[in-house]
């Protein structure tokens, strides 16, 4: 660098002058080169981090995908004996209701991994004992319950509001428990990354997972309205594949929504059953016992079916013991 001090003349040289402006073309240069590579070392951290993101979330939506199954099979469930107008509003309902759990059990889970780690496997144990408990009553109201056979007509007449307002809240309720479990598990999946990438695996989990799980929903319960639209459609036009398509969509439309009514309670027992088995290490070891045991004599469809089996008989052992602790501190209350 050049410096160039003359105090008693008023003008500097031609020579100084160019010295002078070298010198700062110089500077200048130098500082856009600085500011050039710091914004192209910005810009590389940022594509580091959206790739580990996009891997980590790879991975656990692999090891959510169960979960999704489940989740996508209970709240099909939750909209059944809803009028068909409402199925789409309640379904958006439920989604939003989804959208503030995981606004909720986000922020939750990253500061529990961080100052109670040891909190969440017993919560999850709660929640999976609330699965076991609202499919086993779910199975002993159908099977004792007749006093909704015996007075339609109190269904009939009865608030329709409030009877969306329950089917609304119970799914939400469901929602936050299966949503739990996806956040732990991802939040399992991402354990050594830093709490900024955690964070930003589990917003973009939460989301795809709300987004998925809902639009399949939304399309499963309109698909006998799509099956009607086809059929308008060929009686205006004659189109022999939209007549059959149609007829197959509206034919099939009922027999699905009962078949994901079945398959929700028996997730319940799944989802809540294997909970307790990885939460509990006794559990966990009768698990794999079974398994090495089904192995050795039943080859590998023993050995993938036992752990699916096990984690079902154990959900409705314990949801049937919890229904009856309840039920029995109710009379005791009485």
């Amino acid at each position: 660098m050049v410096w160039i001090y003359k105090p008693n003349k008023e003008k500097l040289t031609v020579g100084e002058n160019t010295r002078i402006s070298y010198v700062v073309i110089e500077i200048n240069g130098q500082g856009a080169a600085m500011a050039g590579t710091n914004l192209l070392t910005l810009l590389d951290d940022i594509t580091t981090l959206l790739d580990d993101i996009a891997t980590m979330s790879k991975v656990a939506t692999k090891k959510t995908a169960g979960v999704l199954g489940d989740d996508l099979a209970l709240n099909a469930q939750q909209v059944t004996g809803v009028t068909a107008d409402r199925e789409l509003p309640v379904v958006w309902a439920v989604a939003k209701g989804s959208f503030i759990n995981k606004a909720i059990l986000v922020p939750a889970a990253l500061l529990i991994s961080v100052w109670l780690p040891w909190l969440i496997t017993p919560l999850l144990m709660i929640g999976g004992l609330f699965l076991c408990f609202e499919g086993a009553e779910k199975i002993i109201e159908k099977l004792f319950d007749h006093t909704k056979a015996e007075d339609e007509s109190v269904i009939e007449h009865q608030d329709l509001q409030e009877y969306e307002k329950q089917k609304v809240k119970g799914a939400i309720r469901t929602d936050f428990i299966l949503s739990a479990e996806i956040i732990v598990i991802t939040l399992g999946t991402v354990a050594g990354a830093t709490l900024v990438n955690q964070a930003l695996v589990l917003t973009v989990i939460a989301i795809i997972m709300t987004i998925g799980v809902y639009g399949l929903v939304a399309g499963i319960v309109k698909l006998d309205d799509a099956g009607l639209y086809l059929l308008q459609k060929a009686q205006q036009t004659g189109g022999k594949f939209k007549q059959l398509l149609g007829t197959f969509l509206v034919a099939a439309a009922p027999q699905l929504m009962r078949f994901l009514a079945f398959a929700g309670t028996v997730a319940m027992f799944l989802v809540g059953g294997g909970i307790l088995v990885h939460g509990i290490p006794v559990l966990h070891h009768a698990q794999q016992g079974a398994s090495e045991f089904a192995l050795t004599y039943l080859g590998k469809t023993g050995e993938v079916v036992t752990p699916i089996l096990f984690d079902g008989l154990l959900g409705v052992a314990a949801g049937s013991v919890v229904v009856l602790v309840v039920e029995l501190w109710h009379k005791v209350r009485q």
